[in-house]
């Protein structure tokens, strides 16, 4: 047992580690390299610590899952990260209220403690609760479920009768825990009420659903880990439940909006745009040959990365151009919204993939004063982080959101596919500015032909 909690500690240093080293895109994959060796050896600790398991059901489920992880990741696409993140967020939550359940169900005839039943309690419906809530999500994610936010009447209220009914089942699974059909209510009434805290909340708002609902998949872990009284397990949860509760913050910071805001003010995707007011902006279309000879006069440019590149998988032909550009003779930055994209960090994943330096990528407060002497700022597929609304217009949806103020560059080039309104579901009054000119097409069309026509000139 000594040995046992010793790797247990060496396991929960290399967590802390981890996640230190995560904190930079540089020192990232080492992290969560170091992260995994650690959860190795609380894995080969716990399997080793003497108890009775049958290795030939672990290696099995080793191999099933170990076959499903290596399809997905060879599968999966950058611009589906956000959706992959939503779906392990679930099942971390799902695995934990399984483990709980399953604890319930071979002791409740053994009169088990208090402790024990309430630990089981919280886990089963911490768990339950995100598994319905994450798959939640990934469908608004996905597009099979509207990233309008979905409203009813008394809807607040509801989900507040729900939560009651679960404590008051707790209580009564407390008093008699032999009755199963309490506990099938706290399961039902857990997965009702993660679908009804995550249906109201708008696709603007995903990243800080996703950073929140992993704070209750590591919330579930530690619940989970007081039922088996496993150490490892209680560390590794407390430190995942933290740092997504510290990365919701920095979220909702990065857009400014309180948590309790996000999860009931049903924002995002809930305005619609029509064509009228498109057409009341003062649209300026330009080629990529005219946006060229822009470029060749420019002395700085920002590079700003918005979802629109992650879809046509840009980052490289964005590397490429920047990299023509700093041949020339020229400045070459990057601006990275906390928010950009779908999910925490998405853009910072997509550039440091294409091996974009590091120095090259400015946050927020970095970038914000360097667009005073910016000759270009090159909008990739961004809509919402970078609408200057967020800044006057009380009426916005996004109104106090701190935005990249590329506005306040000599010249903005901005690349969409259409004039579709972003994720937020508003129209950017940015695309009718004096100094904003469109490049329409697909961004990696786009940059493609834009470095053909630098090397023409």
């Amino acid at each position: 047992m000594e040995i046992t909690n010793i790797a247990y500690v060496v396991g929960a240093v290399c967590f802390i580690l981890g996640i230190k080293m995560l904190s930079h895109p540089r020192t990232a994959r080492k992290g969560n390299g170091i992260a995994s060796l650690g959860m190795l050896i609380a894995i080969v600790a716990t399997l080793t610590a003497g108890e009775v398991l049958d290795f030939k059901m672990i290696g099995i489920a080793i191999l099933i899952g170990s076959i499903i992880g290596g399809i997905i990741a060879q599968k999966i696409e950058m611009t589906q990260m956000p959706q992959m993140v939503a779906i392990f967020n679930g099942l971390g939550g799902g695995a934990s209220a399984l483990v709980a359940s399953a604890e319930f169900f071979s002791q409740y005839n053994q009169e088990p403690s208090t402790f024990l039943l309430v630990t089981i309690i919280l886990s089963v419906f911490i768990g339950t609760l995100t598994l319905t809530g994450s798959f939640i999500a990934f469908g608004k994610l996905q597009g099979f479920i509207s990233g309008k936010p979905i409203v009813f009447p008394a809807q607040q209220l509801f989900n507040a009768l729900v939560l009651i009914s679960i404590f008051t089942l707790g209580y009564f699974i407390l008093e008699n825990p032999l009755d199963l059909n309490l506990f099938y209510g706290v399961l039902l009434a857990s997965a009702i009420l993660g679908i009804t805290l995550t249906i109201p909340i708008g696709g603007a708002d995903m990243p800080v659903v996703i950073s929140l609902l992993n704070s209750y998949s590591g919330i579930a872990a530690a619940a989970t880990g007081f039922v088996l009284m496993n150490n490892a397990l209680i560390i590794s949860g407390a430190l995942v439940g933290a740092s997504g509760l510290i990365l919701t913050q920095i979220m909702c910071k990065g857009m400014n909006r309180s948590l309790q805001n996000v999860i009931f003010g049903a924002v995002g995707g809930d305005v619609s745009v029509s064509s009228g007011d498109v057409q009341e902006l003062n649209i300026k279309s330009y080629s990529t040959e005219e946006a060229a000879m822009i470029f060749d006069a420019a002395e700085k440019i920002v590079i700003v990365p918005g979802y629109g590149l992650a879809v046509a998988q840009a980052q490289h032909a964005a590397r490429e151009v920047g990299e023509w550009l700093e041949s020339q003779g020229k400045t070459v930055l990057y601006a990275i919204h906390p928010v950009a994209g779908r999910m925490p960090g998405h853009m910072n994943v997509l550039l440091a993939e294409a091996n974009i330096p590091y120095e090259q990528l400015k946050d927020l407060d970095e970038i914000n004063p360097e667009f005073e002497d910016c000759d270009v700022a090159l909008i990739l597929g961004a809509n919402d982080v970078v609408n200057p609304a967020a800044r006057h217009d009380k009426s916005s949806p996004i109104f106090g959101m701190p935005i990249l103020n590329v506005d306040k560059a000599r010249t903005v080039i901005v690349n969409k596919r259409s004039m579709n309104p972003g994720f937020a579901g508003i129209q950017n009054e940015l695309f009718g500015y004096d100094n904003t000119i469109m490049v329409f097409g697909d961004a990696k069309d786009m940059l493609n032909k834009l470095l053909s026509d630098f090397k023409e000139l």
